[in-house]
């Protein structure tokens, strides 16, 4: 199958990271050189560095943004929470709550999504042998493949799902606030009710901006931080 040039270039460039020509955790070369060893555009390249973000091999950070840190280190989330808290060295156990096809029509219209129904996933993160830490509840368009989920349950990272049907988050927007959680919320996480927890609403689209995923969380206020990053005056 014809690959993408970005894809070869993503190609390439993993094959020098496993190689070790370029180690692990090591500063890639600029979008500048790398455009002129390729001979592509910077667009290009960026496209080839999303490829090797979403495969895992490196994580991407602007000059400008921000990051949810857990005990003070920074998390990588478009590969999923719990790689990227395996990574920093924090194993969890993940039980899934609610896995189903639920109708929202007016979700569909904020995200500007045809379809009104939503595979629902809820899952309760837990340290191993140790208490929850988060309480995440995600909706996914149910298109294709992503329907079946409900039957035959997610084994794994949704990410690798949602990547392996074309749909890699690449832009979005996230809310944080610290509130009071709900009875319910309470009991789900072992909690007391109004105990004061992170509330972060997180909206991920594709590069096309097409709509793949909405993520609320709620999350341990003594674990996670929200971490802001801005650049100097251009």
């Amino acid at each position: 199958m014809l690959r993408l040039k970005y894809e070869q270039i993503a190609d390439q460039l993993a094959r020098d990271i496993r190689g070790g020509r370029l180690p692990r955790g090591a500063r890639l070369p600029g979008e500048h050189v790398l455009a002129s060893r390729f001979e592509v555009s910077r667009n290009t390249i960026r496209q080839a560095l999303a490829e090797l973000g979403s495969r895992g091999l490196i994580a991407t950070h602007s000059g400008k943004g921000s990051f949810v840190t857990f005990d003070d280190r920074p998390l990588d989330d478009r590969i999923g929470w719990t790689r990227a808290l395996a990574e920093q060295g924090v194993h969890t156990t993940v039980e899934v709550i609610r896995l189903e096809l639920v109708t929202d029509r007016a979700m569909a219209d904020r995200f500007g999504v045809e379809d009104d129904e939503f595979v629902a996933l809820d899952r309760v993160r837990s340290i191993v042998d140790g208490p929850p830490i988060s309480f995440e509840c995600t909706r996914v368009a149910a298109t294709g493949p992503m329907r079946e989920l409900t039957e035959s349950g997610l084994d794994g990272s949704l990410y690798d799902v949602l990547r392996a049907e074309g749909l890699v988050p690449e832009q979005g927007e996230e809310w944080v606030e610290l509130g009071q959680i709900t009875e319910v919320e309470a009991a789900v996480l072992g909690r007391s009710p109004g105990e004061r927890f992170l509330r972060a609403r997180r909206l991920c689209r594709d590069r096309h901006g097409v709509f793949v995923e909405h993520t609320e969380s709620l999350l341990d206020p003594d674990r996670f931080r929200l971490h802001l990053k801005f650049g100097g005056v251009e």
